[in-house]
């Protein structure tokens, strides 16, 4: 859940609400964490009642995974975006052209190699590049930390005004979604893991993940005045050059790696879905040259900023499905139940943030 979100949202909220960002911060966090138990509520219930399902689940569930193979596509071109303006972002050539061009070779690169060989090789980074991402994102808590102090101790800390409220707030938050999402990972490793370990582990990560999140933006939304701020997709490097001139460098490396090895686990989900979905009609190479051909029309025709509003209203009607199975699971087992109306409005606020939610731009 802790990378490309991590990058951006941070400036967007304390641009955009200034002491009142934690407040949003915890609202994304908690709809997620909502829109998490109802995954973890069809874990359960798969589980249980396997083969057990009535159509409208079942046919449910085969549109929330094209939903979810869709929504992978957006956020791989939201990935790789994200990468070529920090890989730029400290060269000569720090501009949106370069900056897509780098993009673009990287796309060609991952259906090069999904073609040829497949992505098992690559995959191995994964390990390697969450422990650096995380290891960075310690040192930079850990900067900010005695930043907000020697402040607090100078009494130098902001109190910003918000600069966006009403329906635009919401409109803005609910565009922000694909920036705390990632935990729907364990509703599909049923063939390794049993569904406890699924849930425990999508808990541990929504959990750690917000406690990150809180003390990041609390940090933030009290040392910069939101009037100042110059909102780019690389923002969080001039703001950290402030802190520490070695956090810029260390953020750079913890995107580059983050954001590809994020890049070739979507490429390769997205992939096996739609083989998956279509019955084999559709190998999951033709899947990856789907996948970069829409990647590609999105790097060149839509900023970052845009991507990001379209990757996370992908993913919201994705969980607004996933919301309705659930809903749609506790009333077959129980009736009517808190519980049961509890998803259902769930999924119809995941439909409101899939048509409402907006570009921060």
């Amino acid at each position: 859940i802790i990378g490309s979100g991590f990058l951006v949202l941070g400036p967007i909220l304390v641009a955009s609400f200034g002491q009142f960002a934690p407040l949003l911060m915890v609202t994304l966090c908690i709809v997620a964490y909502l829109f998490g138990a109802s995954i973890r509520f069809n874990i359960v219930r798969l589980a249980a009642r396997s083969g057990l399902r009535s159509v409208v689940e079942d046919r449910l569930e085969t549109l929330s995974s094209w939903a979810l193979a869709f929504a992978y596509i957006i956020s791989v071109a939201y990935y790789l975006n994200l990468l070529g303006s920090f890989a730029v972002s400290l060269t000569p050539l720090n501009d949106a052209f370069h900056a897509q061009l780098v993009t673009s070779s990287v796309f060609a690169l991952i259906l090069l190699v999904g073609w040829f060989r497949g992505f098992h090789a690559l995959e191995r980074m994964e390990q390697i590049t969450v422990g650096v991402k995380l290891s960075v994102i310690a040192g930079l808590l850990f900067g900010l930390g005695w930043f907000f102090i020697d402040k607090a101790v100078s009494s130098e800390l902001v109190h910003g005004s918000a600069t966006v409220t009403g329906w635009q707030a919401f409109a803005l938050t609910a565009g922000l979604l694909v920036t705390v999402q990632g935990f729907e990972t364990s509703r599909y490793l049923g063939d390794e893991y049993s569904p406890l370990t699924r849930i425990r582990s999508m808990q541990f990560s929504q959990w750690i993940s917000t406690a990150i999140y809180m003390i990041y933006i609390a940090f933030l939304s009290y040392l910069f005045i939101p009037e100042n701020l110059v909102l780019s997709e690389t923002a969080i490097i001039e703001l950290m050059a402030v802190v520490a001139p070695i956090l810029p460098l260390l953020l750079i490396i913890a995107a580059i790696s983050a954001q590809f090895s994020a890049a070739v686990a979507d490429t390769g989900g997205s992939g096996g879905l739609i083989t998956e979905l279509t019955k084999g009609r559709i190998s999951p190479r033709a899947g990856y040259a789907l996948l970069v051909t829409i990647g590609l029309v999105l790097t060149w025709a839509m900023s970052i900023f845009e991507i990001i509003s379209y990757a996370s209203r992908a993913f919201a009607f994705y969980y607004a499905l996933q919301a309705f199975i659930a809903s749609k699971g506790s009333y077959s087992e129980s009736g009517l139940t808190f519980k049961g109306t509890g998803f259902a409005s769930l999924g119809i606020l995941g439909l409101a943030i899939a048509a409402f939610g907006t570009s921060v731009e």
